[in-house]
């Protein structure tokens, strides 16, 4: 039985051997003797710190003599169904009353862009710069404003070279 002890505390018995080996820890005197110097050697082994005698049985007590801690009933299903569908009517007038508030402004500006005089659009005068200003401004645009650039050049990065004569 000791070696059917010692499988079982590494974990290396079968189901079958596993459940008559705890029977007979339950009937067996000798065999519990055994398993607890087992369980000593290893503590011993591992310098565990070892509880004191009689520790499992003062445990076992003071675990009957705590009372019972009672949950609280769920709440019946039909309740929480309610609860769930009125939270759900909540969220969807919500949504509804989100969007009509959304789209209530949209409409109101729309109306007032519509009531808006016409004014009359201004181009700004723009005049021709020499040739020679072109690379300059290409070559300084990171400090210029973006308004006379347009298209893609704000966002190149140029480089010039100019050409030396032979």
């Amino acid at each position: 039985m000791k070696s059917k002890i010692s499988a079982m505390m590494d974990g290396e018995l079968s189901d079958a051997e596993l459940d008559e080996s705890l029977r007979a820890l339950r009937s067996d005197d000798e065999a519990l003797d055994t398993w607890r110097r087992y369980h000593l050697i290893n503590d011993a082994l591992r310098d565990t710190q070892v509880l004191s005698s009689g520790f499992s049985e003062r445990l076992a007590l003071r675990l009957e003599e705590e009372p019972a801690i009672l949950a609280p009933k769920a709440a019946p299903p039909a309740r929480q169904d309610r609860y769930r569908r009125a939270l759900a009517v909540a969220a969807s007038l919500a949504g509804v009353a989100m969007v009509g508030a959304i789209s209530y402004t949209q409409l109101q500006d729309a109306s007032q862009v519509a009531q808006a005089p016409a004014t009359v659009r201004q181009e700004p005068v723009r005049v021709a710069l020499p040739k020679e200003t072109n690379d300059y401004l290409l070559a300084h645009q990171s400090y210029s404003s973006r308004g006379s650039l347009q298209g893609v050049a704000p966002y190149v990065r140029t480089v010039s070279d100019t050409a030396r004569p032979r």
